[in-house]
């Protein structure tokens, strides 16, 4: 087995669908296994797909266990050479795979693969490639600098927007919505942090690639589309405290000997929080 995919759906039964489908034509030349793990979707998903894509494999769980938990739920059945956590909400097309399998071929020091995304528009999604969210990195970000300074290799370094998006690069951090990892990676790096609910994992996954002593690649010459965010609801309070907790236990977990360094950031965070919530408010 080549390749096994596991999808982790939460209320996007019609995007699903639309990957599934862009899936099977990029999968047609490779021996490949698909898991779609439903995170107890309440849109009916369950009902929608009762006897359609008879070769995926589906599991339902009865409460949403978080993006983490759900990929690791199934990553013991995994069987491939490869795997790719893969977003609900993409859409694949048909030589993307293959040239993510060949370029493993010719990398031996590769332990995870991104590609080039890009939006319903065709506009390029700058979370493609992203660098260690460092101090400054993320300060930038969070007060702004990074989008006064998108090409700046010292104030846009969180998204790395000195680096060409149509280049080849080795980067510190890829995205969950399309991360293929080597077999060898993931015996090393046992998956999800399952302390991640959602959002953060992808970025904890790469640093942990990296301290393995593989590489992360950031490829543009495969590419999706992402149609992101569909799933969340990025007004909501859920949202808010999903998205600034994670980002809490990051700093805790990586800046656990710098007091500082993690004091600054926690204290930052919370600023940001606070804001969300205000703006969400009003």
């Amino acid at each position: 087995m080549q390749l096994s995919v596991i999808i982790v759906n939460y209320n996007v039964k019609f995007l699903l669908e639309k990957c599934l489908i862009s899936l099977q034509s990029a999968c047609r030349n490779i021996s490949a296994e698909i898991f779609v793990v439903d995170n107890d979707s309440s849109d009916g998903s369950r009902t929608y797909f009762d006897g359609k894509f008879t070769d995926v494999q589906f599991s339902w769980n009865t409460y949403n266990m978080g993006f983490g938990k759900a990929n690791n739920s199934v990553l013991h059945q995994a069987k491939g050479e490869y795997v790719l956590f893969l977003n609900p909400d993409t859409m694949v097309p048909e030589d993307c795979l293959e040239k993510c399998l060949s370029f493993f071929s010719q990398h031996s020091d590769c332990g995870a693969l991104g590609v080039r995304m890009i939006d319903g528009k065709g506009v390029f999604l700058n979370e493609s490639k992203r660098g260690f969210p460092g101090i400054s990195a993320s300060f930038f970000k969070m007060f702004g600098l990074q989008r006064l300074f998108p090409r700046s290799r010292f104030f846009a370094r969180y998204y790395l927007g000195h680096l060409p998006e149509n280049e080849t690069h080795t980067v510190k951090v890829l995205a969950g919505a399309f991360m293929m990892l080597s077999r060898a990676a993931l015996q090393r790096v046992k998956g999800f942090d399952e302390d991640f609910f959602m959002y953060g994992e992808d970025i904890d996954l790469s640093c942990r690639i990296v301290q393995s002593g593989f590489k992360n690649y950031f490829y543009p010459e495969a590419y999706i589309v992402h149609y992101k965010g569909e799933s969340t609801q990025k007004k909501s309070r859920e949202y808010v405290n999903h998205f600034y907790g994670a980002m809490q236990i990051f700093v805790r977990k990586y800046y656990s000997k710098h007091l500082i360094k993690k004091s600054f950031l926690l204290a930052a965070i919370e600023f940001q929080k606070r804001m969300a919530l205000c703006i969400r408010l009003f």
